[in-house]
């Protein structure tokens, strides 16, 4: 059987119980990733509080990862499911450049936070004056810009730059930052000892802090890997590599977007008092609604 509109290409299609489930399975991943980013997103903005430099990073990749799971794992649904293309030629390049723009943002995101990380670690004198809101906003200009000029470059000029720029140049240097990172914290925890002091406990937050964000971009690194190597092995073998494999490994680095709100929720104390709070609030204002709508009547 052949895709619709496409007699060059073949298409596999699964019995309807596999389809209905992986309906349900991929499904579930999108709205799990959009409710999560969300979450994310409105905590961050409606709290004043937690309007900081590293917070406005994390906002920046909390909106990439809600864009991925709207524009591209939710169309992407069906060509995995259906393995068939149905939204034309140009949706098709505007889909693929989208999935480039928003994997090079995650990672550059991941990127200046290891930066922002590098400073309040390694040199917290100096933090305050060299990562202020100023420099997070340029940082998240820089990140959209570039990853603007990577993403749409391939629909313009037909290049693909995608691999080298959107994970192995800045995995490697994100690497080298934490691993500079862990060294100068392990220093400081020996120094420090037992203290109780107030300066310890500032330590100890920003260890804490610095190890989620490392958990972070492992977790990036380690979802996005396997695509992006069999991506540069699949030449070498004359494009052997079965197209189920590699849909596989690309759905594993588009659950990372999925991973990224929970791993807030299980390490972030303030992201879990911050969603308690909207909750609570939005289901006082249901309340408040409903009892309103009594005493009209």
């Amino acid at each position: 059987m052949f895709c619709y509109g496409n007699d060059s290409c073949a298409r596999t299609v699964y019995p309807v119980t596999v389809r209905a489930a992986l309906y349900v399975v991929l499904g579930s991943a999108v709205v799990l990733t959009v409710l999560g980013n969300l979450f994310v997103i409105v905590a961050i903005a409606h709290f004043k509080q937690l309007h900081t430099p590293t917070n406005y990073l994390t906002l920046s990749l909390a909106v990439t990862d809600l864009l991925l799971g709207v524009l591209v794992m939710l169309p992407g649904m069906s060509e995995s499911i259906e393995n068939c293309w149905y939204f034309g030629v140009m949706f098709c390049k505007l889909y693929n450049c989208s999935t480039v723009l928003l994997c090079t943002a995650s990672i550059l995101n991941l990127s200046f936070i290891s930066i922002d990380r590098y400073y309040a670690v390694c040199h917290p004198m100096l933090y305050p004056c060299k990562i202020t809101v100023h420099t997070a906003v340029f940082m998240i200009l820089v990140t959209w810009c570039v990853s603007s000029l990577v993403g749409f470059g391939m629909f313009i000029r037909k290049t693909n730059i995608s691999g080298i720029v959107s994970f192995y140049i800045p995995g490697v240097i994100m690497l080298g930052i934490y691993l500079k990172i862990y060294m100068v914290a392990q220093r400081q925890v020996h120094t420090i000892g037992l203290e109780n002091t107030s300066s310890s406990k500032v330590d100890k937050h920003q260890r804490k802090a610095t190890k989620t964000l490392a958990i972070i971009m492992g977790v990036f690194l380690s979802f996005w890997a396997p695509f992006f190597i069999l991506n540069i092995i699949d030449p070498f073998i004359s494009y052997a590599v079965p197209p189920a494999l590699f849909d596989t490994f690309v759905w594993l680095g588009y659950l990372n977007s999925t991973i990224n709100p929970l791993v807030y929720a299980f390490f972030y104390s303030w992201f879990r008092k911050a969603s308690q709070k909207l909750l609570k609030r939005k289901a006082f204002q249901l309340m408040g609604g409903n009892s309103k709508k009594l005493v009209h009547k």
